[in-house]
């Protein structure tokens, strides 16, 4: 019996659909392959045998990223990143900085630092009782600083801050600054600036009463002297007592430091007779009352201690010359003078020798 052609046209159909679907399963197959070899591209252990670092210019953008790490051997197949990524709808934003890539990282591992922004901290660490030209040095010889006022003079620098008319020194708090790298040196003399005036404000707040300080700004210069002047954390607050003592009766400071800064370049190591006797600004041997700025960085201790000085009836310091760091602290002139002939003493036997009046603080009565 013959069979209808609508019967025979029916085989056929299921036949070619047999074929497409057997075609269509293998094509599946096979993409399904594919995404899982650019899941496990993706995902795989780089192959970078030590941690790298990379920097990210600003604007890069990711096929340019993926392919440089490739040609440095720290990613297998860029174009296989790059299809994952196209292929899952990503499209990941890198952050600008500098990285470090950990050995054997895996693309999806590297693409994450770089989504995050998880740059690598530069720093730079200005010491307490260094000065603003210091400061300015350290950030010069960074070389992940961003250099934008190279050249400028400190009033130059202060109005590029905002704060024009203002004396730089002292108005920087010392620290250790962590930064992304390229950040510019405005931006973290910015940081130690607001840093200082947050510490000056809160000490003051904190201050005695009955303090011959008028102003937050003589706190910050008289915690600048007593930064240059004490060795030792503990003889700070006995420092500026007897400073505080010496403002008090009109007495002079007669502090080396401040002798040391007037002098400018002209220090050569050695405080001579010539030097106390040369009048400036600076002169606390020939001045009454601070000096017109701060000498120096001055730290947070010694910024509490201008303000919250010690409670002695000291108005003399020399060095004890046991080499400590430490010093004697006299009420009378006799007294003084004899702790001063016993650290002279002290230096000859030592053979070094006295550095003419270094290390003599407050030796003469005004």
């Amino acid at each position: 019996m013959a069979v209808p052609e609508s019967t025979r046209f029916t085989a056929r159909g299921r036949v070619h659909l047999g074929r497409l679907l057997a075609g269509l399963a293998a094509l599946l197959v096979c993409v399904a392959a594919a995404a899982g070899w650019l899941q496990h591209e993706f995902e795989a252990p780089g192959p970078a045998r030590e941690a790298v670092r990379i920097d990210v210019e600003p604007g890069t953008s990711v096929r340019s990223v993926l392919a440089r790490l490739e040609s440095e051997g720290s990613l297998r197949n860029a174009r296989a990143v790059a299809w994952y990524l196209r292929l899952h709808g990503r499209k990941p934003r890198v952050q600008s900085g500098a990285y470090e890539l950990p050995a054997h990282a895996s693309p999806a591992q590297i693409l994450a630092l770089f989504e995050e922004g998880k740059v690598i901290l530069e720093q730079v660490t200005v010491v307490e009782g260094a000065t603003f030209a210091d400061f300015l040095d350290a950030l010069e010889q960074h070389p992940r600083v961003a250099h934008t006022l190279t050249g400028k003079s400190a009033a130059e620098i202060m109005t590029a801050l905002g704060h024009p008319g203002l004396s730089p020194e002292g108005q920087f708090f010392p620290d250790t600054y962590r930064f992304a790298a390229n950040t510019s040196d405005a931006a973290i003399l910015a940081l130690a600036y607001d840093s200082m005036q947050r510490t000056l404000a809160a000490a003051w707040q904190a201050r005695s009463p009955d303090l011959p300080l008028a102003t937050p700004y003589e706190a910050l210069i008289l915690a600048s002297i007593i930064e240059k002047e004490a060795a030792l954390e503990s003889e700070r607050a006995t420092i500026a007592g007897v400073f505080v003592n010496r403002l008090r009766k009109g007495m002079r400071l007669q502090s080396d430091p401040t002798v040391v800064y007037g002098l400018g370049e002209h220090y050569d190591g050695t405080i001579h007779t010539r030097d106390l006797l040369r009048d400036n600004p600076y002169n606390t041997y020939t001045r009454e009352g601070l000096p017109p700025t701060p000498i120096a960085l001055p730290g947070r201790e010694s910024l509490l201690a201008a303000v919250r000085p010690a409670d002695t009836a000291a108005l003399y310091f020399v060095a004890t010359g046991l080499g400590d760091g430490a010093h004697h602290f006299s009420s009378t002139l006799q007294e003084h003078n004899s702790a001063v002939q016993t650290y002279l003493e002290r230096l000859r036997a030592s053979a070094h020798g006295p550095a003419a009046t270094d290390g003599v603080r407050g030796a003469h009565q005004p």
